[in-house]
């Protein structure tokens, strides 16, 4: 029954109630002994009625009162009187989150200042073993010192939606459950008493598929509260509970770039690393999201620009890079412009006990997930067995896929849930999550492969072939493209799709010499070619740009995808772009959403090579350390022609 006026709990005077919800009734209260404005919340019957639930509740509002922070509101006291059981809270002025999104999605600028308040009182109570378990934005108090957090651990002892729900761990099976026609009838507000830990559209897969909750479930909430902060829409949205509960199981959110045009391209990473399905690639702590949303804070005015069209001379990226084998993540935006925003680099490292491989005949770059997130790598243990790793960047660390020894050349299907790779003689792929890898064909020695969105995989199955094309389940393979004779064209490899899946750019490696290798586009159904330019190296597409070296120099040159032709001056993006000089490929990756992931070299490397006399005498050395190909001596024995 709801409190009146005048109503005393304790010392607390009841003054007017301010809500409702699945967590109890709030009141404004005047505390009489201290003559000042409180909140007091009067908990569920449920939570009040039961002497095992309150006591534990007692325990975790205690731990709750010890938190410290200025964006949590504190908790004062906990009392019971006539069986009620209450809360007494800092009294707030301002007006939800909730209320404030009603008017529509914050600037970008004062939804970054609110995130970091929020992940970082998240932070502190998550130090404390604290769980929120209810992050949403109605439990955000906006006031004129900045967000506050509430209700910290209050939806801990609630049951759990499940065929027989738990209780903060404890299996109990007389708790209520919440059935599918339940779950299917519409609803304004689909919170529901008793049956669930939160509320449905911000709760983490995995509680709604009967886990427990840990620091990660808070940050997929987190995740929600950001998406909708900067959006003005909610990230998983419906007609009924049903389809919220299965959007969230199943679906990912439109890009917030997509919905929000002035959001830059580092918040859809942070976002969506916040909303991974799986809680192993979320961010690990609230912290590493405050990290993120201070970096992109402090971007200023440029941190909200977009990357320009093709006619424009700027281009914002996050940039990754490595020295030596160790790979660096660039944790900032880098722009072409006048003016660009200063560019962070940090390590990462190989996993424990093994060390990258990009340089030899048989391995290949590090390749970056279409959405930036992951990065699937080949890396040699202490007893020399190389396998493909798979690192999201939110870890710290990378795990090996079992079945992928000997592996090279990885690239993903543009959904991000399969990689292909080259191993035993075989085209293969496996799934992102692990699990048994698919042969799909022969190819010998791989030199690259491209997933298309319509599921066909076009690759070099070897150092002197033409492309050939397999259907990405496996089956016979076509011919892609034709080597050109007349242009003395020996090789074809480092094939990438261009947006429409039809056309891909591959290298083409000449037997003229270096300056007449060239970029090519190619199309599915047609072996006839169209070059677009003379390169000494393979070139990548990146949305409005095409990416590739010059010495070693990684350049952008605008790009339209349509008519298939370069624009404007091509500018620097990073120096010192490391070549695996035996197979022709820079050590670089780039993901849609403007990821790039690098290895730095100070030389291309090469091969010495030495003169030897007929009974293996070595009389002489070449000074210079190059890439040769296929030199020939001069019929006088005293002269090399390098290619």
């Amino acid at each position: 029954m709801p409190l009146t006026p005048g109503t005393r709990l304790g010392p607390y005077e009841i003054a007017a109630p301010l809500g409702a919800g699945g967590m109890g009734e709030v009141y404004r209260a005047r505390d009489t002994r201290l003559e000042r404005t409180v909140a007091i919340k009067i908990l569920p019957e449920h939570l009040s009625s039961s002497g095992e639930l309150r006591a534990r509740f007692e325990r975790e509002a205690r731990a709750v009162s010890c938190l410290n922070h200025a964006h949590i509101c504190h908790l004062y006291d906990i009392g019971s009187q006539d069986g009620t059981t209450y809360l007494v809270m800092e009294y707030l002025e301002g007006e939800t989150l909730a209320d404030r999104l009603r008017k529509g999605a914050l600037p970008l600028k004062q939804a970054l200042e609110f995130g970091i308040q929020i992940t970082d009182a998240l932070a502190t109570a998550h130090r404390a073993g604290i769980l929120h378990r209810d992050l949403k934005p109605g439990n955000i108090v906006l006031t004129p010192s900045g967000a506050k957090l509430l209700d910290f651990g209050l939806a801990k002892a609630v049951p759990a939606i499940g065929a027989s729900a738990r209780v903060a761990g404890n299996m109990t099976p007389s708790t209520p459950t919440l059935t599918i026609e339940d779950l299917s009838s519409p609803s304004q507000e689909l919170t529901q008493r008793g049956t669930l830990v939160g509320t449905f559209q911000y709760i983490a897969p995995e509680l709604l598929q009967g886990s427990d909750a840990d620091a990660r479930s808070d940050i997929f909430s987190l995740g929600c509260v950001l998406y909708e902060m900067v959006t003005g829409r909610r990230a998983f949205e419906g007609k009924s509970q049903l389809s919220v509960l299965t959007g969230i199981l199943e679906k990912d959110p439109d890009p917030v770039s997509q919905v929000q045009r002035t959001s830059p391209p580092a918040l859809d990473h942070a976002v969506k690393t916040c909303l991974e399905k799986n809680p192993e690639e979320r961010f690990q702590t609230a912290h590493d999201v405050k990290v993120q949303l201070k970096w992109i804070a402090a971007g200023g005015p440029q941190a909200g620009i977009t990357p320009s069209p093709p006619s424009n001379s700027r281009l914002a990226w996050l940039v990754a890079g490595a020295a030596l084998l160790a790979l660096i993540l660039v944790a900032a935006y880098f722009t072409l412009a006048t003016n660009p925003s200063p560019v962070v680099r940090s390590y990462i490292e190989s996993p424990p006990g093994t060390s990258f491989v990009t340089l030899s005949p048989t391995s290949g770059p590090p390749a970056i997930s279409p959405d930036g997130t992951r990065l699937a790598f080949t890396a040699r243990d202490d007893k020399g067995n190389t396998m493909l790793y798979l690192r999201p960047l939110s870890s710290l660390t990378g795990q090996p896929l079992a079945g992928t020894e000997d592996s090279s050349y990885p690239f993903w299907s543009p959904d991000g849930r399969e990689i292909g790779f080259f191993a035993g003689g075989k085209l293969k792929k496996i799934e992102a999550s692990g699990g048994p890898p698919q042969v799909l064909c022969n190819a010998a020695i791989g030199r690259g492969g491209a997933w298309s969105k319509d599921g066909v995989i076009v690759f070099a199955p070897g150092p002197s072939d033409s492309l050939l094309r397999v259907a990405a389940a496996g089956g016979p393979t076509e011919p892609a493209t034709k080597l050109d004779v007349e242009r003395g064209e020996n090789s074809h490899r480092w094939p990438a799709f261009l947006p429409d899946g039809q056309h891909f750019l591959y290298w083409a490696r000449s037997s003229h010499g270096v300056q007449e290798h060239t970029v090519c586009i190619g199309s599915l159904g047609s072996l006839q070619a169209k070059p677009l330019m003379k390169s000494e190296l393979m070139a990548l597409y990146v949305p409005n740009y095409l990416l590739f070296l010059r010495d070693q120099t990684l350049m952008a040159q605008p790009f339209n995808a349509r008519s298939f032709e370069t624009t404007g001056i091509a500018r620097p993006v990073t120096e010192h772009v490391a070549i695996n000089s035996t197979t022709n490929r820079p050590v670089f990756s780039a993901s849609d959403n403007g990821i790039l992931v690098y290895q730095a070299g100070n030389a291309q490397g090469g091969w010495h090579l030495f003169w030897f006399t007929r009974d293996g005498k070595q009389t002489g050395s070449v000074a210079d350390l190059s890439p040769y190909y296929d030199p020939s001596i001069s019929p006088d024995d005293t002269r090399l022609r390098p290619r």
